[in-house]
Formats: C-alpha cells, structure tokens, sequence
C-alpha cells in the first residue's frame, strides 16, 4: 500500500531521532521510547476502502425529465414560490390545515419517538470519538482479608494463615493509539448514522405532515358530501310530502308514493355511512396531531372549497436531493462502507499504552506516606494470530451488507421516482374525470329539472324523477369526491417529492 510505504519512510527518518536520544536513557526506556515512536508512526493508517458513492442507479441512467409531468395541467391560484419548503402545506392557503400541521409538529408521539432516536445516535458520535483520547479512572477500595493456610509457598503450603488490610488508591491512564484506523472507522460509521437517524427524522415528519394533509382533505370532502346528502335529504321529504298531497287529491298513485318515500329512507341511510367514515378519519386526525381521538374538536365546513397551489415537479436529479428517505440510505451505504474498513482491522495488532499511579498501604495511617507510592508504564499487544476464520467472516459480513445498503438504496430511488410519477398521473387525470364529471354533474341536474316538471304536468309517473334525482345525487357526490382526491394526489404529490415542489409556473 502507497500509505505504508509513505509510513515506512517517515519511520526510517524517525530512526536516527530515536537512536541519539535512547543513548541518554536507560535500557528500559530506551525499549519504551522506541515501541512508542514506532506506534506513533504508525497511527493514522485506514485499511479498508474510502468511501465512493456508487452509482445511482447502476447502468441505468437516471432520467432527465418526469414523462408525465409536461402535460399536467394545474389550477391557478396565488403564487407560492416564496414559501419555505418546510412548509409545502401553506400553498394550499387554509388556515386550519395550517394550525393542524404546527399541532403535528409538537405533539405528534412517533415525531417525539424520532427525535429521541436522533440524540440516541448523536450520543453514540461521542462514544467513538472518546476512542482517540486516553482514558482515565481510579478505582479506590480498602479491604481486609485473610490469606490461605494452605496457599502455596515455594512449592509448599505456607503453613500459616496472615490477616492484613490493604488501602489501594490507583489512577490508570490508558490509550490505543489509532494504528490501523480502527477508531477513524468507527467514528465513521457512526457519524454516517447519525446523519441516516437525521434523514430518518426529517422522513417521518414529512411522512406526517402529509398525513395530516391527506386525512384533512379526505375529512373535508366527507364533510361535503355529508351536507351535500343532508340537503338532499330534506329536499326529498319536500317531494314526499308533495307526492303524498297529489295523492290525497287523486293525482298521484300509491306507487308513486312508496317510490318517493323509498328514495327518501335510502337517502337517509347513506347519512350515517358516510358519517362513519368522517369519525374514523377524524379519530385519525386527532392522534397524528397528538390529541385524544375522544372529545377532539373539529369543526366542519359545509362550505368548503378546494384551492390547489400552482405547481412543477422540477428535475429528477433535484428529486434525490430532497427526498429524506434516499438521503438516510445514502449514509447508511457510507456507514457500511466504513463497517468493511474496522472488521478489516481485526487482522491487525492493537496497541495500548498503559499507565498505573497511586498510593497502597496496609495501614490506613501510613496510605498517604511517600513510602506508600507505586507505579507502572508499558506497552501492551493483543495480536490475533488464530482465529478459527472469525475475522475473514467477520470482512464477509460487512461487505455482504454493504452490497445490501447498495441494492437497498437504489430501490428507493426507484421508489421515489415511481412515487412522484403516481401522483403526477393520478392528479393530470383526475382533473380530466373532475372535468368530465362536472359536466355530467350538470347535465344531471337540467335533467331532474325537466323530469320534476314533466311529473308535475302530469306527463310521467314519479319513477322517472325518482331516476332523475338519483343520477344527479350519485354526480353530485362524484365531484365532491374527485375534488378531494385531487388534493390528496397533490398532498402526496409534496411527499414524493420531499417535501416541496420546484418554482411555480406562472
């Protein structure tokens, strides 16, 4: 390796520095002084590979442009270019949905879970790099013990038990210095994991943040088309009733009766289906900002509309700058590329300067004497000479995981483009079927009209009206329904795409 041979010279320039000066020490020192310059040479040399991100998606290229995203038409409304990415939501100008999503930042619970998760691995950045400094303890005790009758004594049972007392106050210093890069590694691997928990954190903030949104709009459109069902409802007891009078006066038939009243009752039915579903989001609600699902005020809009922001999806390259997701499993590729580095450096020795300092008496009154002072320094190794294929398994392991954070990461990649033409997709054609709907929607209603006064002149039975208010009923709540989807493509939309969107096209 180009970095030993580099070592090597630096330690034969060192050579000449260590014989002059080992001639003014003692022998012990002189052996003591060469081990710790030999080492100091030594340190800072990293087997195993540096890290290079690979390619992103293999030999694929990655695309230039979303296909779909040059024919999707948006609606207009104001511009929202200045808005922070941080908060996508406020494009959509809804004040309530905005006092949601600051409630979900605080108190949501799994949010909270991964704040704690991040300080847990920024903890661990300074467990490793606690690793580069020496460390020192002490360790007082005072004991009294009897030794052995039959301890041995040059070969013989010492014959005689002794009771004594033992006062020890040590300090030991001890430090590994980073020969192999052992430590670099694993202050790399865990700095890459810290940024991943990072990443992690901001992923599930957006994933909440457009929950939120998701649950609001499904919520709002629920809301609608329980009104909207309400409204109808009263409006088809008006026509019951009025059925029922023509009746009384001969005019209409019981058959026309009993289809009024059924239209009615069958009306009425949906109202609590369609409630039911409201509570369940509702509840959802509630727990996603943090607030007990019981007792959680919402307060419902009848007259709710609809208001999507102006916007462009950007490039696909800027969508791998954004997205969280993709960058935690960039770091993770890291954090295993540095796993390969420190398993490697269980082939090699470690080395560990050590040093003891401190007082030992047998008498309490004599610890602190200077007769009572002892000490130790040296060098120690621990040199893996057979380890039944641990360490080579142990290489196997790390780079079999590697291979894995690879594979892993490009998949969200994949992920993440599928994602953001899903949504693309799905809101450029549900603005085609709102259209298409309204229409219909429309048509609907001029048919109703015309079908009430056929009825009312006494041109058809009441089934033809009854058939008229249904398909208009089913329209109505149709676009109702496609207008909240539509806003929910455009939520998910802003998570696929990491949390924004690029500048509006004006």
């Amino acid at each position: 390796m180009t970095h030993f041979r580099k070592v090597e010279a630096a330690s034969r320039r060192l050579s000449g520095k260590v014989e002059a000066a080992s001639r003014r020490l003692s022998p012990s020192w002189q052996s003591l002084m060469v081990v710790t310059l030999a080492v100091a040479a030594f340190a800072g040399c990293a087997v195993g590979p540096d890290y290079q991100r690979p390619a992103t998606l293999g030999t694929n290229s990655v695309p230039t442009q979303f296909e779909t995203a040059s024919g999707v038409t948006w609606r207009t409304v104001e511009p929202s270019a200045h808005l922070p990415k941080a908060a996508w939501w406020e494009a959509f100008q809804d004040a309530s949905l905005n006092a949601l999503e600051a409630q979900a930042v605080v108190d949501n619970q799994s949010l909270r879970a991964a704040v704690a998760r991040l300080e847990a691995a920024r903890a661990d950045v300074q467990i490793a790099q606690s690793d580069y400094f020496p460390h020192l303890s002490a360790t007082p005790s005072a004991t009294r013990q009897r030794s052995s009758k039959s301890i041995p004594e040059n070969g013989h049972p010492a014959g005689k038990p002794y009771t004594y007392s033992n006062y020890l106050i040590p300090l030991q210093v001890g430090w590994e210095p980073d020969l192999w890069g052992r430590i670099r590694r694993q202050v790399e691997g865990a700095k890459a994991r810290f940024q991943a928990d990072a990443d992690d954190l901001e992923s599930t903030k957006l994933a909440i943040q457009a929950e939120v949104a998701v649950s609001y709009f499904t919520l709002r459109a629920l809301d609608l088309e329980t009104a909207l069902l309400q409204a109808t409802v009263i409006d088809f007891q008006r026509a019951a009733e009025l059925v029922k009078n023509r009746r009384k006066g001969g005019i209409a038939t019981d058959l026309d009766v009993a289809q009024a009243v059924t239209q009615l009752r069958a009306t009425e039915a949906q109202v609590p289906a369609v409630e039911q579903q409201a509570a369940r989001i509702r509840h959802a609600l509630a727990t996603l900002t943090g607030r007990p699902a019981i007792g959680f005020n919402w307060k419902s809009q009848t007259n709710f509309t609809f208001t999507l922001p102006v916007l462009s999806p950007g490039q696909p390259s800027e969508l791998l700058e954004r997205r969280p997701d993709v960058a935690a499993s960039e770091r993770r590729m890291a954090a295993a590329n540095a796993d390969i580095g420190l398993a490697k450096t269980a082939f090699y020795p470690r080395f560990r300067m050590n040093g003891l300092a401190g007082l030992q008496s047998v008498n309490a009154n004599t610890v602190f004497d200077a007769s009572s002072r002892l000490w130790s320094v040296g060098p120690s190794v621990d040199w893996p000479l057979f380890t039944g294929g641990r360490n080579r398994a142990g290489v196997e392991s790390a780079q079999a995981i590697y291979t894995a954070t690879v594979a892993q990461y490009r998949a969200n990649v994949l992920a993440a483009f599928q994602e953001v033409e899903d949504y693309l997709t799905d809101h450029q054609l549900l603005a085609s079927e709102l259209e298409s709907e309204s229409a219909a929607r429309d048509a609907a209603r001029q048919t109703e009209e015309i079908a009430t006064h056929r009825y009312e002149a006494g041109l058809v039975t009441y089934l033809e009206v009854a058939t008229a208010q249904s398909v208009a009923l089913g329209h109505e709540r149709t676009v109702v329904r496609l207008q909240g989807e539509q806003a929910v493509a455009l939520a998910s939309l802003a998570k696929a795409l990491g949390g924004g969107w690029a500048s509006a096209d004006r």
